[in-house]
């Protein structure tokens, strides 16, 4: 009882060193971009002043707010729909143990170990109008040629579907791992009494998957969220102001020289990923106990 008494005395030596690490990376840059998103800070006057919302508003009047939310909501949703979909289709189909399953594994799950840059610049060579993807679509639709990232929802959708390929090798292992984590003599139950594969994945797997899709909803969205590499190697935003999520809102205010109005924008970002995000874990873990 003393030793236990005397270990809980003296936990925060070892705490400390990573207790220092976040305040001096997180929380102070953090507390600092919050005083200066309410600030006059350009690269063009010397002195900075406070100038309360005016930042966030001068971004409404001028539409980036706006146009920046609408593109990242939606960046966000199509690239969490499309990777979940795809992860769980995958996961399903390479359940079993087996060196072929674990192969396919490591095939698909390679996509993680690339630098989103590099993926980014990779997609962009494949979806190029002279790309290989028009040129195996014109083996079937003679004459086709499309810039798929040259159209504002089409270039959004795309950047957004290369996000979910990047990462949807990882969110595959986790469905892996919940499928194998559920009786198999529920499965074998359910068939015996005469349950379709649908109604086997419906009523049991579906259900029983939910704190899987818990954590990989939650992740790819709050990864979606905050994308910003992908879209910087392929588009940089464009065409126009349709792939301009509020990340490269945030780079070019910065590098317009508007300190101020780039750290008010990366507010919102936090904002809005901890307005989304913490609602939506406490549905999804409401559901895992109703499961």
């Amino acid at each position: 009882m003393g030793q236990a008494h005397v270990a809980r005395r003296h936990w925060w030596p070892f705490a400390l060193p990573a207790f220092l690490l976040v305040l001096a990376f997180f929380l102070l840059p953090f507390l600092l971009n919050v005083r200066f998103a309410f600030t006059r800070w350009t690269g063009y006057v010397e002195d900075i002043s406070w100038n309360g919302l005016d930042n966030l508003r001068s971004m409404a009047e001028q539409g980036v707010l706006t146009g920046a939310l609408e593109a990242t909501l939606t960046y966000a949703v199509i690239a969490m729909v499309v990777q979940n979909a795809f992860s769980l289709s995958l996961a399903l189909a390479l359940q079993r143990s087996g060196r072929v399953n674990s192969a396919f594994r490591a095939v698909f799950f390679l996509p993680v170990l690339i630098a989103p840059v590099a993926a980014g610049y990779i997609w962009g060579a494949i979806v190029a109008p002279a790309g290989p993807l028009n040129r195996a679509i014109g083996l079937i639709v003679p004459g086709f040629d499309y810039a798929w990232l040259g159209h504002g929802f089409s270039a959004l959708a795309t950047t957004a579907f290369i996000d979910a390929w990047k990462w949807s090798g990882l969110t595959t292992l986790v469905y892996i791992a919940g499928l194998n984590a559920i009786p198999r003599s529920l499965i074998e139950s359910a068939t015996m009494d005469g349950a379709n594969a649908w109604q086997r994945f419906w009523r049991i797997l579906f259900r029983l998957l939910a704190p899987a899709f818990t954590f990989t909803i939650v992740v790819t969205l709050i990864g979606a969220l905050s994308a910003f590499d992908i879209i910087m190697a392929t588009t940089r935003g464009g065409p126009g102001d349709s792939t301009t999520v509020l990340n490269i809102a945030v780079f070019t205010q910065y590098g317009g020289g508007f300190f101020g109005t780039a750290s008010a924008l990366s507010l919102v970002v936090t904002a809005l990923v901890a307005g989304i995000a913490l609602p939506l874990i406490a549905f999804l873990r409401s559901r895992e106990i109703e499961a």
